[in-house]
């Protein structure tokens, strides 16, 4: 037998919801009503040059806003790898994606805190580094133009097009799995 506090009875709880007073009401009816969203979610962030890039959500692990001293710095490897870092339990590298896009500019660290992006493919993961998130969006592929003649030949490969149109700039789609494959990693 159960001797822990008393739940509400059901029949309460129902009529509780269904008498909101008309201030309440008022206010969930000054709301735009809710369209369904079309296409598909999409993570909107910046590097440190300003370019501004997505990720589909669907190949994102997490998002962490964390101190730059939970990287660990290891010697001798390319600038682009800023270092490890526990991610629970496992250590993943934690790469600066402006860097591994072949960027001139470095991720600033000296802050106190760093965004890391968090992908997976595979059983394979990686932390992306950036300058800032700018949050989550439903963009829509038909509307995905090709990558534009004007963008520098590093970053190519991991680009799946780009949006006009949403910004002052172009947002540019990355496709994760060339991001995970790269042989950059082992350069």
């Amino acid at each position: 037998m159960f001797d822990g506090p008393d739940l509400p009875d059901p029949q309460f709880a129902i009529s509780e919801v269904s008498n909101h007073d008309a201030a309440y009401s008022e206010t969930l009816s000054s709301f735009p009503s809710q369209q369904n969203p079309e296409g598909d979610l999409y993570l909107r962030f910046f590097v440190e040059s300003g370019e501004e890039f997505a990720l589909a959500a669907m190949g994102i692990r997490e998002v962490l806003s964390i101190v730059p001293d939970q990287i660990t710095p290891v010697p001798n490897v390319s600038p682009m790898l800023m270092g490890v870092l526990n991610f629970r339990g496992q250590v993943i590298w934690v790469s600066d994606v402006g860097q591994f896009l072949g960027g001139a500019k470095l991720l600033n660290t000296e802050r106190t805190e760093v965004s890391v992006i968090v992908i997976e493919s595979q059983d394979i993961m990686v932390g992306l580094a950036v300058e800032r998130v700018r949050g989550m969006e439903w963009l829509s592929l038909d509307t995905l133009m090709p990558i534009s003649s004007q963008t520098v030949d590093s970053m190519t490969p991991f680009l799946k097009g780009e949006w006009q149109g949403l910004s002052e700039q172009s947002l540019q789609l990355l496709d994760p799995a060339s991001i995970l494959r790269s042989a950059r990693w082992a350069a």
